[in-house]
């Protein structure tokens, strides 16, 4: 079974402070960090360090940036389906607080203007029994139509609703999986408690859904099931909360498409997550595939 990710990539430039800065203030920061993110990019490394095998789609722009980003990527994924369009690579502007909280501003044309079923040769090499998994990053009537096209071809789709844009409701309608944090489910149902959130989810067509909770935990319920799974968050010392997110939802579905259970999925992506906290950066705090096989090994000999 192979992983298809499509998504958005850019250049991340973190700046860490001791607070936000407020309206209008300017505050100089303690240190500055620049790598490679786009929530496609890191769900794609993160499901790629979990044992997957898959294709990462997305789009680039015709800058020197461009070929910072794929010589970066190699080591983790097959760049040769990452296009070029006429435009400049996106760009992330992260403001991290000594706390780990953060703030993210983002350009986004490249993933804007990319239509993967066109412009890339996704339709003609995913197959039957495939998983698809896509964000908020492209625009929504391309996220829209290639989920319904994945579905119609016979492959599992998930969808990671963030950042939500116009996203809404209907949009998650016969997705297979769908992964948002609480506040993304309290916006798109009008409802603030998690479960009842995805229980309207459910109502609107979802097979299966999470909600992560922070250092709450997550919510993990398939509709087959009468009541949610509740799972405990792993402990760990938060230094950067920046692309966790990605790291738990990159190896959830990653070890999806290994044959794990969701549930057994979502625990193994919780423990992967807690190390990416830990940690400074978004790509740069991810666990190695040597971490999170080590994390599979602990969790298959606790189980025996």
């Amino acid at each position: 079974m192979r992983l298809h990710v499509v998504g958005n990539v850019c250049v991340d430039t973190s700046f860490r402070l001791q607070r936000l800065p407020r309206q209008g203030e300017t505050l100089n920061a303690t240190s500055i960090v620049e790598g490679v993110g786009g929530k496609g990019a890191n769900q794609a490394v993160a499901a790629a360090r979990s044992g997957a095998v898959l294709c990462f789609w997305s789009a680039l722009g015709d800058d020197d940036m461009a070929c910072g980003v794929s010589e970066m990527l190699k080591s983790d994924l097959e760049v040769d389906r990452l296009i070029r369009l006429p435009l400049s690579t996106d760009r992330s502007t992260i403001l991290l607080e000594e706390d780990g909280e953060n703030a993210i501003v983002s350009a986004v044309a490249c993933a804007r203007a990319f239509d993967p079923m066109r412009q890339s040769a996704l339709t003609q090499t995913w197959r039957e029994g495939d998983i698809l998994l896509m964000q908020g990053n492209l625009s929504r009537e391309v996220t829209a139509a290639c989920l319904e096209l994945a579905g119609r071809s016979g492959l599992k789709t998930v969808l990671n609703a963030s950042p939500l844009s116009d996203m809404t409701v209907e949009d998650l309608a016969d997705v297979d999986l769908v992964i948002v944090n609480q506040g993304e489910a309290s916006a798109l149902t009008g409802i603030e408690n998690p479960t009842a959130a995805a229980n309207l989810l459910f109502d609107n067509g979802a097979r299966s859904v999470v909600v992560t909770l922070g250092s709450q935990g997550s919510i993990v319920w398939d509709r087959a099931d009468h009541a949610p799974a509740i799972l405990a968050a792993a402990k760990s010392a938060v230094v950067d909360t920046s692309g966790a997110g990605d790291c738990f939802a990159g190896v959830l579905v990653g070890l999806l498409a290994q044959g794990k259970t969701l549930i057994a999925a979502a625990k193994l992506a919780t423990k992967a997550a807690a190390i990416s906290v830990a940690r400074l950066g978004t790509l740069a705090s991810y666990p190695s595939r040597m971490e999170i096989s080590e994390i599979i090994k602990r969790s298959e000999l606790e189980n025996t």
